[in-house]
């Protein structure tokens, strides 16, 4: 990912919000706070042939701890009109592999329960169901503003441990 492509994974970021069940956050950030946020890399995109962009993967530490160093959170966003491609697979699949040598050993997400096709994605590349956190934080958006969510805690830990 570059910074030019960002309006693009703007634009698929906000997709996924409109879903209502992508992530409790309620507008996309402008580039400057999504740059800040996430580590330098791995930040991945799919692209099409002529350079446009269906799809993004990027991950945060998850503390600031030296003793959780190698643990991330990550995300993987797809464009509407390319879900169901298998570009998620091919994003997640890069993404593991690009964290491998960089000294991650836990890759984690929380997924919506709603989110069955995350779930199911994650599932079929090495990441297992760590709990359920229930009630964990309000939607501010969308169709269950107000509601309280639960979240399935995934996780996948590097080969290399």
């Amino acid at each position: 990912m570059r910074d030019g492509d960002w309006p693009a994974v703007q634009r698929i970021y906000r997709e996924g919000i409109a879903t209502g069940h992508a992530t409790f956050e309620s507008e996309a950030p402008d580039w400057e706070r999504f740059n800040n946020s996430r580590l330098p890399r791995p930040r991945l995109v799919a692209e099409t042939a002529d350079g446009r962009i269906l799809g993004r993967a990027a991950a945060s530490p998850v503390s600031t701890r030296p003793a959780y160093s190698g643990v991330v959170e990550h995300s993987v966003y797809i464009a509407a009109v390319a879900r169901g491609r298998g570009l998620g697979a091919m994003l997640l699949r890069a993404l593991a592999d690009s964290t491998e040598g960089d000294l991650v050993w836990t890759m984690q997400a929380s997924v919506f329960p709603e989110n069955e096709a995350s779930l199911r994605l994650h599932l079929a590349n090495g990441y297992v169901v760590v709990g359920r956190r229930q009630r964990i934080a309000r939607m501010s958006h969308g169709p269950l503003t107000g509601q309280w969510r639960d979240t399935i805690l995934i996780e996948r830990r590097s080969s290399n441990i």
